[in-house]
């Protein structure tokens, strides 16, 4: 019997996205209260690349959940064609990437590719996510989880207590958690650190313990000091004040169970830090690891790239649909000839979409890494463009109001931002905001006229600019189609930059009042799309080959989409 265990599969461990990760030193067993689920750390992406389903236990049985999985199910049936068409003859080296013939997959092998895809995702979002860490969390109180929780720990205590308050007293499980206590201790350790090993050792020698326990001479409240004091040479300075309190505490046994709490914290601190210290060297070795991890997940799953491939084949079709449609505009274009079409371009276009993409659907399998940071910056590019579509309103409507007001633009943007927070939620009633915005825009106008000694906007003057701007939320409005235009002309301009960190593309007309949240942003999609470039290269080399280039070599396509 041990103390109950904060199970890393609860709440109890924390990162986004993606799982938890067991601390340095636990153990998996000798604590119970802990569940031994299955969702693993990229367990569902894993069967998100492997197209199949898995019976799910009753804490993983949520609606959600099962839609996704028969989603990806789907996907996989529709895209079925897919693994016979476009399965690579090449060589199994990272840098030409490959896949194998169909076979059954193995619970083995499923295992093998669940930790291959854990280790992959884990290690991306370290390298690439300076604000990732792992945070301490619990079951709230008031819900199913944290009352059983919190039921089997006060029994485990009791039981404990009582064990404690015997004559003469049980000593055989307090044993048992001044050993856990030991090994977490030592799990602190750096190599070298003989000195303080050899006396954690010493003192919580369990056998000796053990033999004091016979002849009821055991020091409980000394050990408990003992382990106090060591604990505040190896935690962090932001445990110092855990460890006052716990000097503090008088009771024995809310002692112990204070100790593993602090414990648990040291534990994730312990974690932050050693990833903070890995992020550089991953950084710097990324690009290969994460190649070689997707290959490894590759030859587990050979329809692990249909998604990527459909993505792929879209984006031809577009812009084979969009070639097609400026030649029947064009009277003196040759129709019997072939179109050329770049790889390149095929790949922005593709990377231009997921900006647009419905996350009910799965995203390609190249892109599962990123694909949060992909949401949040369409979330809030369909933010950004609500803004600039209500500044240009705005100004073509009572432009020579606000003309001589200099910050204008900030104020709109001061007025807009707290009204169109959450603006991606189904239950956000986007009309209405427009609404107060435009309610809002039409008072600042006002006030800014009365102060310079102008006669304010009319009745009808408002109320066509409140309702030219709550028509925003209509399909197919002119104004928007011209924003998001010209937001796309952007971005396509930025990622046909060498170099985003040396220059920006010219803002195109309309976007000014948000230049700097578009640069911004644009930023970092041009880094996520330059770095997905550089790891998945070479598999989207051997999917062009064979959409665009099907008698050419592969070395063709491989050149032209690393050349640019």
């Amino acid at each position: 019997m041990g103390v109950p265990e904060e199970d890393t599969n609860s709440p109890g461990w924390v990162f986004k996205p993606g799982g938890a990760v067991r601390g340095p030193g636990e153990r998996r067993a000798g604590r119970p209260g802990g569940t031994a689920g299955s969702d693993r750390p990229g367990s569902r992406l894993l069967l998100q690349l492997k197209g199949i389903r898995m019976p799910l236990n009753d804490d993983q049985n949520s609606d959600s959940d099962s839609s996704r999985l028969s989603e990806s199910t789907a996907a996989s049936s529709d895209s079925e064609y897919s693994r016979q068409s476009f399965n690579s003859d090449s060589s199994s080296k990272p840098s030409s990437p490959a896949s194998s013939p169909p076979k059954v997959i193995t619970f083995d092998e499923l295992m093998a590719a669940t930790r291959n895809l854990s280790n992959w995702t884990l290690a991306h979002e370290i390298a690439v996510n300076a604000n990732f860490c792992i945070k301490h969390e619990d079951f709230p109180q008031n819900s199913f989880a944290g009352t059983v929780k919190q039921i089997v720990h006060k029994a485990f205590w009791d039981h404990l207590e009582s064990e404690l308050n015997e004559d003469p007293p049980e000593y055989e499980h307090a044993i048992k958690l001044f050993e856990e206590i030991k090994e977490i201790l030592l799990s602190f350790l750096t190599p070298g650190a003989n000195r303080i090993h050899n006396q954690i050792c010493e003192v919580l020698d369990t056998d000796l313990i053990r033999q004091q326990a016979e002849h009821n001479a055991v020091d409980i409240p000394g050990l408990a000091n003992y382990i106090i004091n060591t604990m505040g040479k190896l935690c962090a300075p932001v445990r110092d004040n855990d460890i006052k309190q716990l000097k503090a505490t008088d009771n024995i046994v809310e002692l112990l169970r204070q100790i593993f709490h602090v414990l648990d914290l040291m534990k994730v601190d312990m974690a932050n830090y050693t990833i903070k210290s890995l992020r550089p060297y991953l950084w710097h070795n990324l690009v290969d690891y994460e190649r070689t991890k997707f290959q490894e997940i590759l030859e587990e799953t050979p329809s692990a790239l249909n998604l990527t491939t459909e993505w792929i084949k879209e984006s031809i079709e577009d812009e084979l649909s969009s070639i097609s449609d400026e030649s029947s505009s064009s009277p003196g274009a040759d129709s019997s000839s072939k179109p050329i079409i770049s790889p390149t371009l095929v790949l922005n276009n593709g990377y231009l979409k997921l900006l647009q993409w419905d996350y009910c659907k799965t995203i390609p399998e190249t892109l599962i890494t990123d694909e949060v940071r992909l949401q949040e910056l369409r979330e809030k590019l369909n933010q950004l463009k609500i803004i600039a579509c209500i500044s240009l309103i705005t100004n073509n409507m009572v432009g020579a109001a606000i003309v001589d007001v200099p910050d204008f633009a900030d104020q709109l943007k001061r007025i807009s931002v707290p009204l169109l927070e959450g603006m991606n939620k189904k239950s956000f009633d986007l009309k209405e905001a427009l609404n107060a915005i435009g309610v809002q825009i039409c008072s600042k106008v006002n006030k800014s006229l009365t102060e310079r000694g102008l006669p304010t906007l009319s009745e009808e003057m408002q109320s066509n600019l409140m309702g030219q701007i709550a028509h925003i939320v209509e399909k197919n409005n002119p104004v928007c189609s011209l924003i998001d235009k010209r937001i796309q002309l952007f971005l396509r301009s930025l990622l046909a930059l060498p170099s985003v960190q040396k220059c920006m593309p010219t803002m195109p007309g309309g976007l000014s009042v948000i230049q700097t949240e578009m640069e911004f942003v644009g930023s970092q999609y041009a880094s996520i799309v330059n770095f997905n470039k550089k790891v998945y290269g070479p598999f989207y080399a051997n999917i062009l080959r064979k959409l665009l280039f099907p008698e050419a070599p592969i070395e063709k396509a491989e050149a032209e989409t690393a050349g640019n």
